[in-house]
C-alpha cells in the first residue's frame, strides 16, 4: 500500500527546517547505505549525529505521533529516528530495496523496516526531476509532493530517486516497524478502521459500531508482534 499523507508538517514548521537544513553541513549520502545500495546511491545527507538532525528529528516525530492517518496505516512500534538528505546536479539513487534491519547509530536498538517514509521540504516546483519512484502490485508509481507532505510505502518495493535536473530537492526519510509485520494485514486493518471512522460519522447503529471496533480490535490483538 502506497499512502500520500498531506500537511504532516505546515508551512512554518517548513520554512524552520529549511533554514536550519540550508545552513548545515552535509555529508555523502552513501554513509547510511547497504553494500548494494551504495553503488546506486548518489546524494548528500545530514549526519545522524548532527544537533539540527536531532532537533528537527524531533519535530518530526511530534508531528507524526499527532496524525492519525499515519497512526492508522502504520501502526507503529517503533520510528527509525529522521534523516534527512538533499539532492542537486544531477545526483539520484537508482533502484534498490531499503536495507530490512537498521539499528539506531550509538544504540543497541534494531528494527525491522516495515515502511518506508519520504517527507518532502522542498517545494515541488522549485526542483525539477528527483521523483520517487516504486514498483508495487499496481505498477510503477511516481510521487512528486508538496512541502510538508509525505509519502509512506512498502519497505519491501523497488525504488528509486529520478535524477535532479533543475534546483535542489531536501526531503527527510525514516522507516517504521509496524506492529503488524504482513503488508495485507495492516491493509485489512487500515480499511476497517477507515469505515469504523465513516460510521462513527453517520450516525450509524450503535451496537454495529461497537461489533466492528470490537473485531477491529480483536485483529489487531490476533496480528499484532507486541
Amino acid at each position: 500500500m502506497l499512502l500520500q499523507i498531506p500537511d504532516v508538517l505546515t508551512q512554518e514548521q517548513v520554512t524552520v527546517a529549511r533554514a536550519l537544513l540550508d545552513e548545515a553541513t552535509f555529508v555523502d549520502g552513501r554513509v547510511t547505505a547497504g553494500h548494494q545500495s551504495a553503488r546506486a546511491k548518489d546524494n548528500s545527507q545530514l549526519p545522524e549525529d548532527h544537533p539540527v538532525a536531532r532537533q528537527l528529528g524531533e519535530m518530526i516525530l511530534s508531528a507524526l505521533q499527532r496524525n492519525p492517518l499515519f497512526i492508522s496505516a502504520a501502526l507503529p512500534l517503533r520510528v527509525f529516528p529522521p534523516l534527512f538528505n538533499s539532492y542537486s546536479g544531477g545526483q539520484s539513487f537508482g533502484n534498490h530495496v531499503d536495507n530490512a534491519i537498521r539499528q539506531v547509530s550509538g544504540t543497541p536498538m534494531r528494527m525491522r523496516t516495515d515502511l518506508s517514509a519520504t517527507l518532502f521540504l522542498s517545494d515541488a516546483d522549485s526542483y525539477d526531476g528527483g521523483e520517487l519512484q516504486m514498483e508495487d502490485t499496481h505498477g510503477m508509481q511516481t510521487v512528486k509532493l508538496a512541502a510538508g507532505d509525505m509519502v509512506l510505502y512498502p519497505a519491501t518495493s523497488l525504488h528509486q530517486v529520478t535524477p535532479i535536473t533543475r534546483g535542489v530537492r531536501v526531503a527527510c526519510f525514516f522507516w517504521v516497524q509496524s506492529l503488524v509485520r504482513d503488508a495485507g494485514d495492516r491493509a485489512l486493518l487500515f480499511d476497517m478502521d477507515n469505515a469504523i471512522q465513516r460510521l462513527n460519522q453517520s450516525g450509524a447503529d450503535e451496537s454495529a459500531r461497537r461489533t466492528l471496533v470490537g473485531t477491529y480490535h480483536n485483529l489487531l490483538r490476533k496480528w499484532s508482534d507486541t
